[in-house]
Parts: C-alpha cells; structure tokens; sequence
C-alpha cells in the first residue's frame, strides 16, 4: 500500500489509545491516518492484565477510568465487537491504617462522581475473594462496575469502527521523522513514505519519549517491565471472583479461562526494553501468594509473558499538546493504567484535536507539569 500524501492527524502508535483516538476522530469526520510499526495491539496493550476501573483517589483519573467502563459496558453497539468484559469488581486488600484512611478518602471521591465503590469490612472482603487470607487485613474498598476483558478484542473493535468510518490504518510502517515549518507540525516521515499534515497524536507507549525527539518535545517516560504469570486450571474457582490487589505488596489476580492470571510489581526491575521473562521475581511472587493466598501456592503456572510499563516520573498520564511545537498531541505516561483508562482518552484526544472542551479538564496531566515540578498525586498505584 503506497503512503498517502496527506491527512489531517496523524497517530502514531496502535495500542488502545492510538485506534480509540483514530475512531472518536473518524467518527466526528476527521481524516485520520494511524501508523504502527508493528501489528495492532503489538506493544504494551497485548501484555495488559485487561483490568478496568474508576477506583483512583484524583478527580481525574476516576473520571477517565469511569467514562472508559462506560464506553466499555456499550461496545458491542459502538464500535461493536465482543470483548469479554466481566463486571465482578476490583477488590483492594488494605491492611495498613494509612492506606485504609486514603482509600476511605478516595472512595468519598468517587461516590461523589457516581462511582459506587465502598469501604468493606475484613469479613465481606473474603466473601468476595474466598481463597484469600485475611491475616493483618484491616479493611477492603470494592467496586462493582470494575472488571476486566480482553485488550487485544478492544483494540480490533476500535480499529474496526475507525475503518468504516474511513480512517486509514497502516500496519509494518514505522515513523522516522517529524518536520515541522514555522515551529508547527508539517508532515511525518516513515518508511513508507512522507505524509503531510498539520497534527499529530502520539500514542506510542513506552517508546514515546522517541517519538517526542523526533519532533523536539520532551515527554519524559520511561518503560518498565512488568510481568504475568497464567496458572493452571484451578477447580471449583468461584466464577465472580473480583481482580484481588493486596494493595501492600501489588500482588493481585484475577480469572482467565479456568485458571488465575496473577501479577505483581518488581522493585528490583531496572528500567528499559525488556521484554524476555526471567523467574528472579519469582520468589517475592511466592510470598506474596503464602501470604494472601496460601492456596494458591500448590497450583502450577501453564505460561506467563512480559510487557512494559511506560513509566511518567509522578506516575500519572501526560495528556496534552506542545506548547513549544503546536500540532503535536499527546497521551502516554499511564504507568499502568493505560488500557484501563485508553477508551476514554480517545475522546478526550478527538475534543482536544477539534478545539473543543472534553468530558473532564485534564490540564493537570499537560507535560509540562514537571518543567514547574508540579506533579500529581495519585495513591492507588499497583
């Protein structure tokens, strides 16, 4: 396929942020070209653990996680697409008095924004979750309307949905530059060929600090890799188990097939493209499951992969556009929350695009909070 020779936006990267945005512009008559380098969904997305939820502690971020559960909840009608979407809750294991008081805090905030998360006692959080251990749990926070499905599924349906609204998608074409004339964005350069345009989104994950140098924005993410184990079928699993995050430690798991994919965090994991699995976390992995969920320890891993995280310094989202090269759009920097939070960037994306005002001010996530260090707090982290 021979490179087209404009477009109005450009995006770059074709991870869920990537073709949500090329779908919300299509949608709204934009002429969109997505470029990505490899396969669809081929980054960051594919490795997610597909969890989705509002339950965050800023104003913002519950607004993105909770609008995206909402375009979820709809998308076998729009864009259309079966996405495996299962609605049993996120379930947050709290056994430390300042994290039972943060959460008690973040849930007022989400109440307030109609989320209808709640604070449970140690008791009702093992009905939920009955293969835990309540040893040292003090508390719970839950919410309902969380869950999780398939990211490689939403990512098709959206890419989908923008082609028959006339985007165009080009697969196995890597950018390799960004002109600008007069400061603005003028065209993108790849190895298909030079397209000109006067907007570009990048959507590139962990390697849009790259990106960003090509066009002289500075966007400071680094990627960090996270891993997932699958374990073997587990019989007599409750089906409506919610995803359980011992929030102390970032061990959680959640059901896939007949089995749990299970996750934690890594603090001796070095920053970089990794993407090869290794078994040094193993062991932290292990005490963390004799800890919470001793019955887990006797079930066998059937697989596992690597992805990357892509890592902002206040770990929070960078959504925005350059005040130094106009025509240059942003969304990267989710450290982790990406693909929960992707449906609903997309639109914020297209408001941006068109000059409009979006859903929720995400001013608080422009980059160039941290030329002023003015980060953004944001307490349920995993």
């Amino acid at each position: 396929m021979e490179m087209r020779d404009t477009a109005e936006v450009v995006i770059i990267g074709g991870g869920v942020v990537g073709v949500s945005a090329a779908f919300h512009l299509a949608e709204a008559g934009i002429d969109v070209l997505l470029l990505e380098r490899d396969e669809l969904a081929s980054g960051s997305t594919s490795k997610a653990a597909g969890g989705v939820r509002a339950q965050f502690s800023d104003p913002v971020n519950i607004a993105l996680g909770a609008r995206s559960i909402e375009l979820l909840e709809r998308f076998a009608q729009r864009p259309g697409g079966e996405i495996d979407l299962h609605q049993h809750g996120y379930l947050f294991l709290l056994d430390k008095p300042g994290d039972v008081a943060a959460f008690t805090a973040g849930v007022a905030v989400q109440n307030t924004a109609g989320v209808p998360s709640r604070m449970l006692e140690v008791s009702e959080a093992l009905a939920l979750s009955p293969i835990i251990s309540t040893e040292g749990l003090l508390a719970a926070a839950y919410s309902p309307r969380d869950g999780h499905c398939t990211p490689e599924s939403v990512v098709q349906g959206f890419a989908q949905g923008a082609r028959r609204l006339g985007a165009t998608i080009r697969r196995h074409c890597a950018v390799t530059g960004i002109e600008t004339t007069g400061g603005h964005v003028s065209a993108v350069h790849t190895t298909g060929g030079t397209v000109r345009t006067s907007t570009v989104i990048c959507a590139a994950g962990a390697w849009s600090a790259e990106v960003g140098e090509l066009a002289g924005v500075d966007l400071p993410v680094r990627p960090l890799r996270r891993q997932i184990r699958v374990t073997e079928p587990i019989p007599d699993l409750p089906p409506d188990l919610p995803m359980t995050i011992d929030f102390a430690t970032t061990f959680y798991f959640h059901p896939e097939g007949a089995g749990l994919l299970i996750g934690m965090s890594d603090p001796e994991e070095e920053f970089g493209y990794h993407l090869s699995t290794h078994d040094g976390w193993l062991e932290r992995l292990g005490s963390a499951v004799l800890h919470r969920a001793p019955k887990l320890a006797e079930v066998g891993i059937a697989h596992g992969w690597a992805g990357l995280y892509e890592i902002s310094p206040d770990h929070n989202a960078m959504i925005g556009q350059s005040v130094d090269v106009p025509g240059f759009f942003y969304a990267t920097g989710f450290s982790g929350h990406g693909f929960g939070q992707g449906p609903a960037v997309g639109e914020v994306l297209r408001d941006l695009v068109l000059g409009e005002k979006p859903f929720v001010d995400v001013s608080t996530l422009d980059a160039q909070r941290f030329t002023g260090n003015k980060i953004k707090l944001e307490h349920n982290v995993v």
